[in-house]
């Protein structure tokens, strides 16, 4: 079963060693990554502060300061551990087990904003892209898609699915094959902001319990969660958990 996972905003500065595009999976969007990388790079390393301002999606000169630099001369660590949104903090993937890590590293998919989609054990730097910004004139979602959409179509074709992104990253992938998506409800209404929450710890069981099907996750207790339904769409099955915090 592979896992798609939405990325996030705020990432955590460190690393080791020196970002190498060569190394990132899915090596026939290079040409794409290595474009938008320069344009990229170009704006921030500019003294176009309102460009700057308006890619990073900050206000203040002070909160740009952090991210001047040319990332490609930055240190790197896993993608899975640079993210630090709130999904990221509830999947605590730095106390997961090796074996939980490992197929956390193997089976899920991130969508980066800048690299297009990586695998949770690529090596990335820390960088600053606002969700849906340009850079210049270039509308990262179109420029991605078709190509995302020939690649994984192809690598995902003899696995489950579990899309776990926020809707927008459809922009940048939507499976032609059939998907499983999940649904979050509290006293009936959706959960909107944690839901993010509630993905994490999702990834989190999964890890823990080595899930390798759909099947096996519709079996699979998690705790606070409980499934209230499973709505059968065209291309999509979506599960529709209702949280118990009791």
């Amino acid at each position: 079963m592979k896992i798609l996972l939405a990325p996030s905003e705020t990432k955590i500065n460190g690393g080791n060693n020196r970002f190498d595009i060569n190394k990132l999976s899915f090596p026939a969007l290079n040409s794409t990554r290595q474009k938008l990388l320069s344009v990229y790079t170009n704006i921030v390393t500019s003294n176009d502060k309102d460009s700057i301002k308006k890619i990073f999606g900050l206000k203040k000169d002070k909160d740009i300061e952090p991210f001047l630099t040319d990332i490609t001369n930055e240190p790197i660590m896993k993608a899975i551990q640079r993210y630090t949104g709130v999904a990221f903090d509830y999947l605590e993937y730095n106390t997961l087990n090796k074996k939980a890590q490992i197929y956390i590293d193997n089976n899920v998919l991130l969508f980066s904003n800048l690299f297009g989609v990586l695998k949770a054990s690529d090596y990335i730097p820390n960088y600053r892209l606002k969700q849906g910004e340009m850079l210049q004139d270039i509308k990262i979602d179109l420029i991605y898609k078709p190509e995302i959409t020939s690649i994984l179509d192809k690598y995902l074709q003899d696995d489950d699915i579990l899309d776990i992104r926020a809707t927008y990253y459809d922009k940048f992938y939507k499976p032609s094959c059939k998907y499983t998506t999940l649904k979050f409800l509290k006293n009936g209404k959706v959960v909107s902001h944690w839901a993010k929450a509630y993905r994490g710890m999702v990834l989190k069981a999964i890890a823990l319990n080595n899930i390798q099907t759909i099947d096996e996750f519709l079996k699979l207790p998690i705790q606070g969660l409980a499934i209230q339904e499973i709505i059968e769409k065209k291309n999509y099955n979506q599960i529709i958990y209702e949280i118990d915090d009791a």
